[in-house]
């Protein structure tokens, strides 16, 4: 896994009912919304995060809506077991994850 996606998991898992946004997304973990949006729509492909759009009646300032995400409940439990396994190993992994993840090995690289 690469350090781009652990840092964007640990933004989700320190509040995992927390629903956040891209550019919220961004301004945590320090990266780019070029790094940040094609590592959220693998983790959405992969069913470890659910998204949705923000309610047009809420939207103030003539701003676009804005597309929230949150953990799904098993993107919850893999996401701490990646965290872990890539805290044990001591460095952020390049490729991918280990074999018995739901993930493609190739599907979370930034």
């Amino acid at each position: 896994m690469t350090l781009q996606t652990q840092l964007v998991l640990k933004a989700f898992t320190s509040d995992p009912t927390q629903q956040r946004y891209g550019l919220e997304i961004c301004d945590l973990v320090g990266l780019a919304s070029g790094t940040v949006y094609p590592i959220l729509a693998r983790l959405e492909q992969a069913g470890w995060l659910e998204s949705g759009w923000e309610d047009s009646a809420s939207v103030t300032d003539g701003r676009p809506r804005r597309r929230f995400y949150s953990l799904s409940a098993d993107g919850a439990e893999q996401a701490r077991d990646a965290l872990a396994r890539s805290h044990r190993s001591g460095r952020p992994r390049r490729a991918g994850w280990s074999a018995d993840s739901q993930l493609d090995p190739g599907a979370v690289q930034s």
